[in-house]
């Protein structure tokens, strides 16, 4: 309400899927390699059927921030944001870390602490949330491994199947604005290519993959922006603007676990309207 998510403002209730606590969750068996049963919110699991809206943006973690992503982690809830997060703990750059006490002041689980003006974590508290990679402006938290980050993007994937198990849904992509980091942080830098338009799809895993691709054909906005800067930095460019931004990611995972798993297709027929 504060920020004006208000019925009167926008014609409807804005409901808080899995309670003022998210201690309200329904798991939904689905079998997965990675998570048997899916902890989604229960207002969510309880819904007749799901339209996604979803800013298309790069991700620290997962590369690629878009309907997958909303309808997995999104609509995940606390347990299952952090059943998702277990596998991929983040270190510390010693090198890099200047002791700014930043990612000591902003992890929720109170997992690092500064030991001679350095960054340390406590595995036993830590959670893989990222907080620590998204808030430390001098690369001194980063994600461990691609290993790790892949198996939270099949988490993902499966969480979504969890979401969408059963219920008619559709999904609008707003390639717009994209920026190389998640809407969840206070920051961000400017947007890495210019305004695409809408995309809309049944299959979130087709959606996806279109947005990406048209992102990669796009022409990088010469400004300081940090795909800007990792492609002068590396002297090329590969031609996946999403790895460039995030060199650690790999956002093809999800959507290759997504087909695996029978959410989607990664082939698509792109309809300009």
């Amino acid at each position: 309400m504060k920020h004006g998510y208000t019925p009167f403002a926008i014609g409807t209730q804005v409901v808080i899927a899995d309670g003022l606590k998210g201690l309200d969750y329904v798991e939904i068996p689905i079998d997965g390699e990675y998570c048997k049963a899916p902890k989604i919110g229960a207002a969510i699991a309880e819904a007749d059927i799901i339209v996604s809206i979803n800013h298309v943006k790069g991700h620290e973690m997962t590369g690629l921030g878009g309907a997958m992503k909303n309808l997995g982690m999104g609509c995940g809830s606390v347990a299952g944001k952090k059943e998702m997060h277990s596998a991929s703990k983040p270190r510390i750059d010693t090198e890099s870390c200047r002791g700014c006490s930043l990612c000591v002041k902003n992890c929720a689980s109170h997992a690092i602490s500064l030991v001679d003006r350095k960054a340390v974590i406590d595995y036993n508290k830590c959670v893989g949330c990222g907080q620590c990679v998204a808030t430390c402006q001098f690369e001194g938290a980063i994600a461990d491994n691609d290993e790790q980050l892949d198996i939270l993007n099949y988490k993902i994937a499966e969480y979504a199947k969890a979401t969408l198990l059963g219920k008619p849904n559709f999904h609008i992509n707003l390639i717009m604005d994209v920026s190389p980091e998640c809407d969840c942080w206070c920051y961000n830098d400017t947007p890495v290519v210019p305004n695409i338009g809408m995309l809309a799809s049944f299959d979130p895993v087709a959606l996806d993959c279109a947005s990406a691709d048209l992102v990669n054909k796009a022409p990088v906005i010469p400004s300081e922006n940090v795909l800007s800067h990792n492609i002068e930095h590396h002297n090329h460019d590969h031609g996946d603007h999403w790895h460039m931004i995030h060199p650690d990611t790999n956002w093809r995972s999800c959507v290759e676990h997504a087909q695996k798993i029978g959410l989607g297709s990664m082939d698509y027929e792109l309809i300009t309207v």
